[in-house]
């Protein structure tokens, strides 16, 4: 396949676009370098410096290159972010995405894998949630995402597109030349390392009344090497002419409380972690944990890398080679 990767630029595209070219793909990445990183991307990768915003330049992109698959993973994803500027989160998550939507059209690509995210399904119900679940976001990254979703199903309908969704839990980990940078960085893994490493200030406990074992919030996380393998599944899928697909993406189980991913870090590093205790954020739920039962029986996907401490020391090795220099 020759797969344009929107976003690459970003922690799981430069992983993705890796594993496509091991795997014998063509790949392109297209990304702003707004929050991605020049550097993250591997030479053996061609690069197209570029907004989704810009549909011309996208459709001749699109052309130029011969695409014939895209994954769109250009968008914004902090949750405090998007509750303080919801207009910024709804220009680039949802115009953007519509603009990459008509500017496939333009050219004639019609595969799709959309990185999506369980902030669509807001406070479940019931753990482990499954993609049938209500979908009540309740934060506007949440919201913009389920927005992108809903209309790729009508230009599925309107234009043949074949699409599909992938809906994240906590991507977390590293592979061995690519893993998690972010500036500011919001993300619980990398914050905790590097407060154990002493380059950042203590972690802060956001919140600690939540209706969980210990009062802190849950999540469910998978290595980024399983979501790139996701991802090529998907685009596998695609290219047998499936569509209107729509997968969890997380290791089940109970998940990790806050304070337990700390707890694991501290033994993973053999260094302490300061924290400190916080009010909660606004938009935060307090358990998010997949069922990705789906995506195993239709297409076979099995997490490699399914151990929160293999995940963590994947991160911290990362770290330690590639930033830190420790």
């Amino acid at each position: 396949m020759n797969v344009l990767v929107t976003g690459g630029a970003g922690y799981i595209g430069s992983v993705l676009s890796r594993q496509l070219v091991a795997q014998g793909h063509s790949v392109t990445i297209y990304d702003n370098l707004s929050r991605g990183f020049r550097e993250s991307i591997a030479p053996s990768v061609r690069f197209v410096q570029g907004d989704i915003l810009d549909r011309g330049y996208l459709a001749d992109t699109f052309r130029t290159h011969k695409i014939d698959s895209v994954v769109h993973m250009a968008g914004l994803i902090a949750v405090g972010e998007s509750v303080r500027e919801p207009a910024l989160y709804y220009h680039h998550n949802v115009t953007g995405g519509l603009s990459l939507l008509d500017a496939m059209k333009d050219a004639g690509v019609n595969r799709i894998v959309f990185s999506s995210t369980a902030a669509v399904y807001g406070e479940p119900k019931r753990v482990p949630i499954e993609e049938t679940d209500d979908k009540n976001p309740t934060n506007p990254y949440g919201e913009t995402k389920w927005t992108f979703e809903k209309a790729l199903r009508w230009y599925g309908e309107a234009f043949g597109m074949h699409t599909a969704c992938l809906r994240y839990f906590n991507a977390a980990g590293a592979a061995d030349e690519a893993g998690e940078r972010h500036e500011p960085e919001t993300h619980l893994i990398p914050l905790i390392l590097r407060a154990a490493a002493g380059v950042s200030p203590a972690i802060t406990v956001f919140g600690d009344d939540f209706a969980t074992r210990d009062g802190t919030c849950v999540r469910d996380y998978v290595h980024v090497l399983d979501l790139a393998n996701a991802h090529i599944l998907a685009l596998e899928a695609l290219a047998k002419s499936d569509t209107g697909l729509v997968y969890n993406l997380g290791c089940g189980g109970d998940g990790f409380t806050v304070k337990e991913v700390i707890d694991l870090a501290k033994k993973v590093t053999g260094k302490d972690v300061p924290t400190k205790m916080g009010p909660r954020r606004d938009g935060d739920s307090a358990v998010l944990v997949a069922s990705s039962t789906k995506i195993k029986q239709q297409l076979g996907w099995q997490p490699k890398h399914a151990e929160l401490g293999v995940i963590i020391e994947s991160a911290w090795k990362f770290m330690r080679t590639y930033q830190l220099k420790l």
